[in-house]
C-alpha cells in the first residue's frame, strides 16, 4: 500500500494573519460608525434589559446627577460598568462604537490564541478563519452594532478561557470574576475553567483518560476566585452606595422581574404563569441551567476545553435573558474544533433550523411590535425554533465528542488508535 506524506508549510508561507485581521476590524469599525446602530438598538433579539446600552446611558445620567439608578427597578447593569462609563470613558455614541469594535477585536484575538493553545502551535494557516468566524458572525456583530454589553461578556469569557489555556492562573480567575459580575449566569463556567487551569488544554477527544488533578490546587484556585469576586463585590457596593444593586442585577437573573421579549425561553412562559406557581418554576428553570456543569465536566474530563464549549452552548440556550450573542459565541467556537465536523449527526438540519429562525425572528418581531398585525405568539414561536436550533447544535456536539472518544469512525468503522 503506497504511503503518502504531508509537508506542513513553514510559518512564512502562511497567509498574512495581521493583514486579514486588520481588514476585518476596519470593516467592522466602518459598519459601527454608520446609522445602522440607531436602527438596531431597539431590537429585542440584540439586547436585553440586562445588556441594553440605552438603559446604561439612563443609569449614567442618574448616577451623575446624584440619583441612585437602582432605586427605580429598571436599571440592571453592574456597578462596574456604571462606574467605568460614568468616570473613565466619554458617553458618546461614536466612541462607544469604537469601544465595542475594539472589544470584538480582542475577543477574536483571544479565540485565535485558544485555537493555538489547543493545537500547541505558535501560528497556523487557520488563524484568519478563526478570527473571521468571530468578527463576521452575524449573531455576534449585530448585537455589537446595537451596543449590547453582551459583547463585553463574550470577550471577557474568551479571555478567561485563553488565560486558562496558557496557564495564566491569576489573570484567568480575575477575568472570570469580572464576567461573573457582569452576568451571574456565567458562574456555570467556573468549574470547567478551574479544571482547565490544572489540566492539559490540548485536544484529547480521541484519547480519553481519567482526570488526574490535585484537589488541593483546585480548592486554592477556587479560593483565589472567591477573593477576586468578593473584592469586586465590595468595590461595586462602594460605587452604588449600598447593597441595593444586588437584587436589581444578580437577582434579576433568577427572578425575572422584567418580562421584556428576548430570544430566550423564559419571558413568554412566565408571562402566562399564574403567580401562585411562579416561585416553583423559577427555581426549576434556574436549577436546570446549573445542573449541567458537573455531568458535562465529568463526561469530558479528558478535554475540559471541549466541556467549556458545550457549557457555553447550554448557557446560550437556557439562560433567562438571552440575546443573539449568547448562542453566537457557541457557534463561533465551532471553528476551533474542526475534528468534530465529520462526526456531527445532523448538521444540515441544525443549519436549516438556524436559517429558518434567523428569517422568522425579525419578521415576526416587526409584525408584532411595528405593524401591529401579529401578537406575542408570533415572536415566541420563532424563538422556540431558535431554541430548537441551539439545542440541536449542543446535542450534536455532545454526540460528536462522544463518538470520537469511544472510537467510532464517521463511516461506521472502528478507529485504530496506537
Amino acid at each position: 500500500m503506497a504511503s503518502t506524506s504531508k509537508t506542513l508549510s513553514p510559518p512564512h508561507e502562511y497567509p498574512s494573519f495581521s493583514a486579514a485581521f486588520l481588514v476585518l476590524v476596519a470593516a467592522r469599525l466602518w459598519l459601527s460608525l454608520t446609522d445602522l446602530s440607531n436602527i438596531l438598538k431597539h431590537d429585542h433579539a440584540l439586547s436585553s434589559p440586562l445588556t441594553s446600552f440605552e438603559q446604561l446611558q439612563e443609569g449614567i445620567y442618574l448616577f451623575k446627577h446624584g440619583i441612585d439608578p437602582y432605586s427605580g427597578g429598571s436599571f440592571r447593569h453592574s456597578p462596574l460598568l456604571l462606574s467605568f462609563f460614568a468616570t473613565v470613558l466619554p458617553n458618546s455614541r461614536k466612541f462607544a462604537s469604537v469601544l465595542w469594535t475594539l472589544s470584538d477585536a480582542i475577543g477574536a484575538l483571544a479565540l485565535v490564541q485558544i485555537w493555538r493553545a489547543r493545537q500547541n502551535v505558535r501560528e497556523s494557516p487557520r488563524d484568519s478563519l478563526v478570527a473571521a468566524s468571530y468578527l463576521l458572525n452575524p449573531y455576534l456583530f449585530l448585537p455589537s452594532l446595537a451596543l449590547s454589553t453582551s459583547s463585553f461578556e463574550n470577550t471577557l469569557l474568551l479571555l478567561a478561557i485563553m488565560f486558562a489555556s496558557r496557564r495564566n492562573l491569576s489573570a484567568s480567575l480575575l477575568t472570570l470574576s469580572f464576567v461573573t459580575h457582569l452576568s451571574i449566569s456565567s458562574v456555570v463556567m467556573l468549574l470547567p475553567v478551574l479544571l482547565l487551569l490544572i489540566t492539559d488544554p490540548h485536544s484529547h477527544l480521541a484519547s480519553p483518560k481519567a482526570l488526574s488533578a490535585n484537589p488541593r490546587k483546585a480548592l486554592s484556585l477556587f479560593g483565589e476566585f472567591l477573593l477576586y469576586f468578593i473584592s469586586l463585590t465590595l468595590v461595586s457596593t462602594l460605587v452604588a452606595g449600598s447593597c441595593g444593586w444586588i437584587p436589581q442585577t444578580w437577582g434579576a437573573t433568577p427572578t425575572l422581574p422584567d418580562l421584556t421579549p428576548n430570544t430566550g425561553l423564559w419571558w413568554y412562559f412566565f408571562t402566562e404563569m399564574f403567580d401562585h406557581f411562579r416561585p416553583f418554576f423559577l427555581m426549576v428553570f434556574t436549577v436546570h441551567l446549573i445542573i449541567y456543569a458537573v455531568p458535562v465536566c465529568l463526561k469530558f474530563q479528558h478535554d475540559l476545553l471541549y466541556a467549556a464549549f458545550v457549557l457555553i452552548g447550554i448557557l446560550g440556550t437556557f439562560k433567562s435573558y438571552t440575546t443573539l450573542s449568547d448562542p453566537g459565541l457557541f457557534l463561533t467556537m465551532f471553528a476551533i474544533f474542526p475534528e468534530i465536523y465529520q462526526y456531527l449527526r445532523h448538521p444540515i438540519v441544525t443549519i436549516l433550523l438556524h436559517l429558518h429562525a434567523a428569517l422568522l425572528m425579525p419578521l415576526f418581531h416587526h409584525l408584532w411590535l411595528t405593524q401591529g398585525t401579529g401578537n406575542a405568539n408570533f415572536f415566541y414561536a420563532s424563538t422556540l425554533v431558535f431554541a430548537c436550533a441551539n439545542g440541536a447544535a449542543v446535542v450534536d456536539c455532545i454526540w460528536a465528542g462522544l463518538r470520537i472518544a469511544i472510537g467510532i469512525a464517521p463511516e461506521g468503522y472502528a478507529i485504530v488508535q496506537e
